[in-house]
């Protein structure tokens, strides 16, 4: 469970309560005081996160030689190829690119299995199944 709160008077600086803890986001310098990561950021280090805990998790049920795992991942919106409304501001794609990098002395074979289980991460799937936000905005002040 996560809770977010912001205040009108500290532009966007958000603080977020994450379990036990509390970290700071905000929107980068110019827009924002950039305390803290932005949200896509935070989704990013999400996915980046659980991927990189999937991979260890199954290299070590394996007792495969996973020594460490690197992730860099960006997030862009790009026009839809071929979308007739890309002139008109439409058909703008969300993008997460994600590398991975995988440290020790595997085998190719071992390289590939790891490969497959990085898009089988919990957050990864949430983010590919199209999930459902359910509102409730409280009107009392």
């Amino acid at each position: 469970m996560a809770t977010v709160r912001i205040l009108s008077d500290e532009r966007y600086m958000t603080t977020v309560l994450a379990g036990s803890h509390e970290l700071m986001a905000d929107e980068p310098a110019g827009i924002g005081d950039d305390c803290g990561p932005s949200p896509y950021e935070f989704l990013l280090a999400a996915l980046g996160a659980c991927t990189s805990m999937t991979l260890l998790m199954y290299a070590r049920r394996k007792e495969w030689p996973l020594d460490g795992v690197e992730i860099e991942l960006s997030h862009d919106r790009e026009y839809e190829a071929d979308n007739a409304d890309a002139e008109e501001g439409n058909g703008l794609l969300d993008v997460i690119r994600r590398s991975i990098k995988l440290l020790g002395d595997l085998s190719e074979e071992q390289r590939e299995r790891l490969a497959y289980i990085a898009t089988r991460c919990p957050v990864h799937k949430t983010l590919q199944n199209d999930p459902q936000i359910i509102d409730d905005v409280s009107l009392a002040g």
